[in-house]
């Protein structure tokens, strides 16, 4: 069975999840994702996760640079908040390959809350 996406949206969807790759980045995505819509002051997201400004800065830098963070300027703070459109886009790729297209896993496992501990 041929692939549904062409290997531009692969490499597209490989950068994201590798910009996710990392222990900090996953948190701060998940962190952001807690207070969607509003999202989070930079302060804000360095105090919670006990990370210093320097590190976060690169950091939110990645995961800007995948599509999966928007940062936008108000007055002296930046707010970061979780790109939803491409966490959804990244999402469909992954539940299309292994939900639908292969049926390698239960649609109802992964779309529900919560499933079997890995």
């Amino acid at each position: 069975m041929p692939l549904t996406h062409p290997p531009t949206d692969t490499a597209r969807f490989a950068g994201m999840l590798a910009a996710m790759g990392t222990e900090p980045r996953l948190a701060i995505v998940r962190l952001l994702l807690t207070a969607h819509p509003e999202g989070l002051v930079v302060g804000e997201i360095a105090a919670e996760l006990g990370m210093a400004a320097s590190t976060l800065s690169h950091h939110l830098d990645k995961l800007k640079s995948a599509g999966l963070v928007a940062v936008q300027r108000e007055g002296t703070y930046l707010r970061c908040t979780a790109h939803t459109a491409g966490l959804e886009a990244l999402l469909g790729f992954l539940y299309a390959e292994c939900c639908t297209r292969s049926k390698a896993v239960e649609p109802g496992r992964v779309t529900c809350c919560g499933g079997p501990e890995l």
